[in-house]
């Protein structure tokens, strides 16, 4: 099976963390970040204007360990290239631990583990697919 379209870029990032409400702070009043959209009490989206950070409140304590990435997401151009995504994935034996779902804010996406157990989420947004950086 022939890979999908490249991914457009990793202009998501999702970070669990302990105090939602005083990274939020950090990362929009000193970082300068604006708030793109608010999902819900725990999650919150933050852009820069080309990228899409989101905070969401860890559901357990992380303990002493600095590195919380919750997932990791490649950009895609277009709706239908999570389907041709997902198909390829599963083709390639990739674990696939959501298929392609909708969101509210229109996006579209899955989730798959890369072979060290990571979340990777192929990802189609509004927001951000079908840009180009220079």
């Amino acid at each position: 099976m022939q890979r999908p379209a490249p991914f457009n870029g990793m202009r998501h990032i999702a970070l669990q963390v302990q105090d939602l409400e005083a990274c939020e702070r950090f990362y929009v009043e000193i970082l300068g970040m604006d708030i793109l959209r608010r999902a819900h009490a725990d999650l919150v989206y933050l852009t820069l204007g080309n990228d899409n950070v989101s905070l969401a409140r860890a559901k357990q304590a992380t303990g002493g360990d600095p590195q919380r990435l919750d997932h990791l997401g490649l950009v895609v151009d277009e709706r239908d290239d999570v389907d041709a995504w997902h198909d390829y994935l599963v083709a390639q034996g990739v674990e696939v631990v959501r298929g392609p779902h909708d969101h509210a804010d229109g996006g579209r996406s899955l989730y798959c583990k890369d072979p060290d157990g990571n979340t990777v989420q192929p990802l189609f947004h509004p927001s951000v697919s079908g840009q180009r950086l220079a």
